[in-house]
C-alpha cells in the first residue's frame, strides 16, 4: 500500500483496515477498523481531514479530497465518511459528510458541504450538489439528486450486507496477499 506523509502529517491506519497495494493515502487520513480501499483508490488529505468510520469500503478508483480554508469557507470542507457506508466504484466524495450506514452508487459525485443523514441510498452516477442535504431513508437519483422514494425493508438489509460482505472479503484479500 502507498501511504505517504503530507508535511509533518501521516494518514492513521488502524492494522484491521484493509488498503490495497494499488491505492494511494497521503496526508490527513484516518481509516478506522476494518475499512477498505480497494485498486486505485486516491484519499488525498492534503489539505483538510479525511475520516473515514469502522467498516466502510470504499471501492475500485474512487477520489476522496477535501477543501482548504480559505475566503469562500472559513474552515474548509473535511471528508468525513461514517461507519457502515458502501461506497461504489468510481466515486468522487469532495469535502462532504456521509453518515452511518449509507450506500453510494457506481460513478456518483458528492460535493462540498454536501451531507448524507443515515441510511441514504444513492443510486448509479447521482450528483449531489454543494450544500445539498439527504434526509435518511430514502433512495435518491439522478443529476442533481432528486428524491425517488423511501426505502424499502429489503435495500436496507441489503445496506446492511454490504458492508458486512466487505468486511469478509477484505479478510479474504488480506490473509491471501
Amino acid at each position: 500500500m502507498s501511504l505517504r506523509a503530507y508535511g509533518e502529517v501521516r494518514p492513521c491506519v488502524d492494522a484491521a483496515a484493509y488498503v490495497d497495494p494499488t491505492a494511494v493515502v497521503i496526508g490527513d487520513v484516518r481509516l478506522a477498523a476494518d475499512v477498505s480501499l480497494w485498486p486505485q483508490v486516491v484519499a488525498r488529505g492534503d489539505v483538510n481531514a479525511i475520516t473515514i468510520g469502522e467498516r466502510t469500503n470504499i471501492q475500485d478508483a474512487s477520489v476522496l479530497h477535501v477543501t482548504s480554508a480559505g475566503p469562500f469557507s472559513e474552515s474548509g470542507y473535511p471528508l468525513r465518511v461514517g461507519c457502515d457506508v458502501t461506497v461504489g466504484h468510481r466515486v468522487v466524495l469532495h469535502g462532504c459528510t456521509v453518515g452511518d450506514g449509507c450506500l453510494i452508487g457506481m460513478g456518483s459525485i458528492l460535493l462540498d458541504d454536501a451531507v448524507l443523514e443515515p441510511r441514504v441510498m444513492l443510486g448509479a452516477g447521482c450528483l449531489v450538489p454543494p450544500g445539498k442535504r439527504l434526509e435518511g431513508g430514502y433512495l435518491y437519483l439522478g443529476a442533481p439528486v432528486r428524491r425517488a422514494r423511501a426505502l424499502r425493508a429489503e435495500e436496507l438489509k441489503l445496506m446492511e450486507h454490504s458492508a458486512a460482505h466487505y468486511v469478509r472479503l477484505k479478510e479474504r484479500h488480506r490473509c491471501s496477499g
